[in-house]
């Protein structure tokens, strides 16, 4: 009887622990892409590393469409944690996983052991609608087994937008006889869509859900000419001039009826809307035509008379699980058709390769020549795209591939927990190349690098090369620190040369590429900048790294010798009992010698304000103003200044201006306006500085303000 009590006691023990080994056993996820094209190839990331000698064992092999064995040129990437594989003809693939290809496999569990996918010579496009269903379908049963462990995908970050020459000048012919400022654009010859707008003579800027019509051709009494009053829920985003047409790209709600739900959960539909006007009266603009596409605007380009933009469409697949006929397409509206909101063609809608993102990048394009008459040619993407960048022969997309996060501990949240913790996950970055042919866009090819993008500066097309500069991992991780990458890509984004693990520890914070040269600012307690040497593609090297204090957010080329860097002061802090804390001062600028690649100076410094300065230029390159001719350069401001008790005080809002040559920096003019309030007035707060002739004007939501150019004196005010 004792035996067997103590039989039955082991026996429960041994349950027990059977039962928690299982509870902390850790799940490893594997993302891996539904389509890949033969030039391509095709990879999974795994979230635990896999064993070295995994392929040549046979615990990781592939299948063809018969299930037969297939010989495929397979590796494991030097992360250990990604199976690549290239070389393989088009058809249906399966990738097959053990258990035992996992490192410390005896306490993992794979979450899925199969991989289908298929491999295309070229995209293609969708047939029908179960076509687009079984993608959606699979994206869902991903996202829900990332749920279900507890891990969530961190898709924030700044969409901003490297250029041939990327100078930016700001001058243009017409208006009171004399030269009017353009916006600070990225690529010579391609437009940015922007918030203020001018001909010389008339000033087009958003205030809210309008666009006034400024009218500046007598400084000293300034007017509104005109003013377009949106509808209650669109509100206008940017603006483009183009030979007498005014753009107006504003974002709406709309309600998308369903059948079988009440009219109150009705979902609401995001669109991208473009008003198209002609202002050869711009005392009154003739609205020529309407036309929307679904989701959130990405970015904005114009090229001689061809108005480029990309939108972001996120839809409710998740209803594919109530509704067995859920509408998955974008939509789009034109009033030259009726303007009622259809659902794009089977056939406008293809699968971009090496992304199984839930989204749609659509890019829609019209020729300005005949606004009222042009066709608008629309394509959409499936894969999701965040960054965006483009020359007058290419537009690229990027999007974050995300490599499935690993626990600390070993462990994986239960599946049954109510409460999930977000678990940061690091990306690699997915690149999308299109070629552009006035109106037609054409996917050409895509490739993936390792680590993230900050902003368009991050990218640049140059003599048939594609430069991309990126930040892996996180500074904030002690164990895996940050590192940033420099690569170069052929006319077919095949990696020809690279710069790797730069300013370990560190991210960056600006790139900027000027023809055969590329410069990359890091930081975590200094400001290294890096010139590096990129006239050999295959080749690519540091040439040369100054540290000093503080960064850069914004690099722009004074001319061949020197470089301008815009950004914030830094110090280091002592901290009582641990290490110096990084304390951000006022915004700086720096004057960068670099006749000397190999060694780089900062030849002048200005320091505005205290801690809590800022300006929009810091993550806003269009905000910069610029008089070539004058060597000025201008921004919008907002001043603090520290208090004795280490508190910082609202001191005034409005613009600076500064003489920079290569002989240093001036303060050419102080246009802030002091203030005994705590905080600034959003509505005064300046947009943009803009000049025409002889004259300076800043632009505010509620107010536009003269200034004569030769003294910075003040002319008119006019409110509205």
């Amino acid at each position: 009887m004792k035996k067997r009590g103590i039989w039955l006691l082991a026996a429960v023990l041994f349950a027990a622990i059977a039962i928690a080994g299982v509870l902390m056993f850790d799940k490893v996820t594997v993302n891996a892409p539904a389509l890949a094209l033969t030039e391509q190839g095709w990879r999974a990331n795994f979230s635990s590393a896999v064993q070295g000698n995994a392929i040549e064992k046979g615990d990781i092999y592939l299948t063809d469409a018969e299930g037969n064995r297939v010989e495929a040129s397979m590796e494991l990437r030097p992360n250990g944690k990604t199976i690549e594989i290239s070389q393989l003809p088009a058809g249906q693939y399966e990738l097959h996983i053990k258990e035992s290809a996992i490192k410390g496999s005896f306490f993992k569990s794979l979450d899925r052991k199969e991989l289908t996918f298929s491999v295309q010579e070229e995209i293609q496009t969708l047939t029908d609608a179960e076509e687009l269903r079984a993608y959606f379908a699979q994206v869902l049963a991903l996202q829900q087994s990332n749920e279900e462990d507890g891990i969530f995908t961190d898709k924030s970050g700044a969409t901003e937008e490297s250029a041939d020459s990327g100078s930016g000048e700001a001058s243009g012919e017409g208006g009171n006889g004399g030269d009017y400022s353009t916006t600070n654009k990225q690529v010579e010859g391609v437009d940015e869509a922007d918030l203020v707008k001018t001909d010389g003579s008339f000033i087009y800027s958003i205030s809210e859900n309008r666009v006034i019509i400024t009218d500046v051709r007598n400084p000293d009494e300034l007017a509104v000419a005109d003013e377009l009053v949106f509808e209650e829920e669109l509100y206008p985003q940017q603006l483009f001039l183009n030979d007498g047409v005014l753009v107006v790209i504003g974002s709406k709600y709309s309600i998308m009826p369903m059948d079988g739900m009440e009219r109150e959960y009705f979902p609401h539909m995001g669109m991208t809307t473009v008003h198209l006007y002609d202002i050869d009266n711009p005392a009154s603009p003739e609205l020529l035509r309407e036309f929307g596409t679904e989701g959130n605007l990405n970015g904005a380009r114009l090229a001689g008379n061809v108005l480029y933009y990309v939108t972001n469409v996120y839809p409710d697949f998740w209803i594919m699980e109530q509704q067995n006929d859920a509408e998955l397409r974008p939509h789009t509206y034109d009033s030259k058709n009726g303007g009622t909101l259809t659902p794009m063609p089977y056939d406008s809608l293809s699968i971009l390769p090496g992304t199984m993102e839930g989204s749609y990048s659509v890019i829609s394009t019209i020729d300005l020549a005949e606004p009222s008459q042009n066709d608008i040619s629309t394509k959409g993407f499936l894969g999701g795209s965040e960054q965006m960048y483009m020359s007058k022969d290419h537009l690229y997309l990027t999007a974050a591939a995300y490599i499935p996060a690993e626990s600390e501990d070993g462990t994986v949240t239960d599946s049954n927990a109510d409460i999930a913790i977000w678990m940061p996950q690091t990306a690699n970055t997915e690149i999308f190349k299109f070629a552009l042919e006035g109106t037609d866009v054409q996917f050409i090819a895509s490739s993936e690098v390792a680590g993230s993008l900050l902003n368009q500066f991050s990218m640049d097309e140059h003599n048939g090369y594609f430069r991309i500069a990126t930040t892996e991992g996180f500074a904030w991780n002690v164990n895996e620190p940050s590192k940033n990458h420099l690569f170069i890509l052929d006319a077919g984004m095949k990696q020809v040369g690279a710069v790797e693990d730069l300013a370990k520890g560190e991210r960056i914070y600006s790139a900027r590429f000027i023809g055969d040269k590329a410069y990359m600012v890091t930081f975590k307690e200094t400001d290294p900048l890096f010139v590096i040497d990129v006239s050999a593609p295959s080749a690519p090297k540091v040439m040369g790294e100054l540290k000093i204090p503080g960064f850069s957010n914004y690099l722009h080329p004074l001319d061949e010798n020197h470089l301008i860097g815009f950004g914030a002061d830094t110090k280091l802090e002592p901290v009582k009992g641990g290490e110096p804390r990084v304390v951000t001062g006022g915004m700086k600028i720096s004057l960068f010698d670099i006749s000397d690649f190999s060694n780089p100076q900062e030849k002048d410094n200005e320091i505005i304000g205290g801690p809590g300065t800022y300006s929009q230029l810091q993550y806003d390159h269009k905000a910069l103003f610029i008089h070539p001719e004058k060597n000025l350069y201008g921004f919008p401001l907002t001043m603090y200044s520290e208090t004795d008790g280490k508190y910082v005080e609202f001191e005034g809002e409005g613009a600076m201006i500064y003489t920079i040559t290569p002989d240093g920096i001036t303060e050419a003019a102080n246009l802030i306006s002091p203030s005994d309030m705590q905080y600034e007035d959003w509505a005064k707060s300046v947009q943009r500085i803009l000049y025409s002739g002889d004259n300076l004007y800043t632009v505010a939501n509620s107010e536009v303000k003269s200034y004569k150019l030769e003294t910075f004196e003040l002319k008119d005010t006019l409110a509205y």
